[in-house]
């Protein structure tokens, strides 16, 4: 099941393909993780905005990136990585004018839901070209580097943005991301090669029908779960709550909280690098990437628990706080090894299909979270300060009751990998193209 074609990678290669697709997916990153950052303004400038209208407004975002999911797929099988992510973009640079321009919950939620409309080819378009320029044994290691692009699209999140917000404000920085965004349009339509390998080329209803044969794969549900609700888990706190949390529960300032956020953002992308890195060296070792998903994800799962307590964190000192900062976001990026054995399991010509259709279940749970938290926040009274801290006790709990129930589903569910059931046998119902890569 190797990319027809791939070769051993190339600085070249690194240049042309990986560069290009990473500075596409800082942006997103950017984008998802923003939010955190400038809450304080919009609260500000927004008359009666509450908890769970920011708590919409934001997951609009993923609203729209999880609904053109599956289309994205197919087209990503079809016309290849170039041309889909260049012309996507375009739409992200469109939403961040009428984000900049919105004085409204409703205009704001517009432009939200444009950007991620926009942005939400930075991670399987990226995959896609990783199919097809690198080898199998190269798919982890480059996926967790691409993942550290969008760790530092976090981190540019904190300490720059809130810089360029003294500076500007923030609807000025909007209108700047705009202009960075069809930079990079422009950097993937004319720098990124093409490359001659087999495209899916049967008709459009029997690639949407591949699609529905991959959503039936029993093995494809004993994963969704557990990804999808470690991610909204993730997420939830990651581009939006933390902001709130580490104001309203530790009680920190502005400027220290931001400084926090960036201690959350380099864990994550220290752990993107290092998590796709173990998972390729113990898989190389005999050692399953399910296997040291399971074991990241458990830890993970006391880190996020840690949140349950927020009599532990009212007055921490900042050591203590950078430590559950650090730990909450490398233990977050263990949701990516989980896409390397949905890669391996279907054919070469289904991964754009195969990625985005994990995708497509991911991100509606990372929207239901991210906008439940809020309405939750808002049950209790607010304070002079913000939330209840009670309230963000009662969320943690709901999220790691979730969690643990999906890792339960996933060890006990008896459907087994569908590489082992298939072998070298093609999927059903994909076409001759996507059949290729089977054998």
């Amino acid at each position: 099941m190797s990319a027809p074609g791939a070769s051993t990678p190339t600085l070249i290669t690194l240049l042309r393909v990986y560069i290009p697709f990473a500075l596409a997916y800082v942006l997103s990153y950017l984008f998802r993780s923003v939010n955190s950052v400038i809450f304080p303004s919009l609260e500000h400038d927004i008359p009666d905005l509450t908890a769970g209208d920011l708590g919409f407004l934001t997951s609009m975002y993923f609203l729209f990136f999880t609904a053109v999911q599956i289309p994205l797929g197919v087209m990503l099988d079809r016309y290849g990585p170039r041309r889909v992510q260049s012309g996507l973009v375009l739409f992200a640079a469109l939403g961040c004018i009428v984000f900049g321009t919105a004085t409204s919950v409703a205009g704001l939620a517009g432009g939200r839901a444009l950007i991620g409309l926009g942005v939400a080819g930075g991670l399987m378009a990226a995959i896609k070209a990783i199919t097809i320029w690198y080898p199998p044994q190269r798919w982890s290691l480059m996926v967790g580097l691409h993942m550290a692009a969008g760790g530092l699209g976090s981190l540019v999140a904190t300490h720059p943005v809130e810089a360029a917000l003294g500076l500007a404000g923030w609807r000025h920085v909007f209108f700047g991301l705009g202009a960075i965004t069809v930079a990079v349009s422009a950097l993937l339509f004319f720098v990124v090669p093409e490359r001659g390998v087999a495209v899916a080329s049967a008709p459009i209803g029997t690639q949407f029908r591949a699609v529905g044969r991959i959503m039936r794969d029993g093995y494809f549900w004993r994963l969704a779960p557990v990804v999808a609700l470690q991610q909204a888990a993730f997420f939830a706190f990651q581009a939006l709550w933390a902001g709130p949390w580490l104001r309203d529960v530790v009680g920190l300032d502005r400027a220290a909280s931001t400084g926090q956020l960036f201690w959350l953002a380099a864990g994550m992308t220290a752990g993107f690098v290092i998590t796709g890195w173990a998972a390729g060296a113990l898989a190389v070792r005999g050692v399953p990437y399910v296997a040291t998903a399971n074991v990241a994800f458990v830890i993970f799962l006391v880190v996020n628990t840690s949140l349950i307590f927020t009599g532990l964190w009212r007055g921490a000192s900042s050591l203590q706080v950078t430590t559950l900062m650090l730990a909450f976001g490398f233990g977050g990026a263990v949701g990516i090894i989980y896409f390397t054995p949905i890669q391996h399991a279907f054919p070469i010509e289904l991964s754009g299909r195969a990625t985005t259709s994990l995708n497509f279940v991911v991100f509606p749970a990372v929207l239901v979270g991210q906008w439940g938290q809020g309405k939750i926040l808002d049950l209790w009274p607010k304070t002079a300060g913000g939330y209840a801290p009670e309230a963000y006790a009662v969320t943690a709990f709901i999220f790691v009751a979730l969690q643990a129930a999906g890792l339960l589903w996933f060890l006990f569910s008896p459907a087994r990998p569908a590489i082992e059931r298939r072998g070298s046998s093609t999927l059903p119902g994909a076409s001759a193209p996507d059949q290729a890569a089977t054998r």
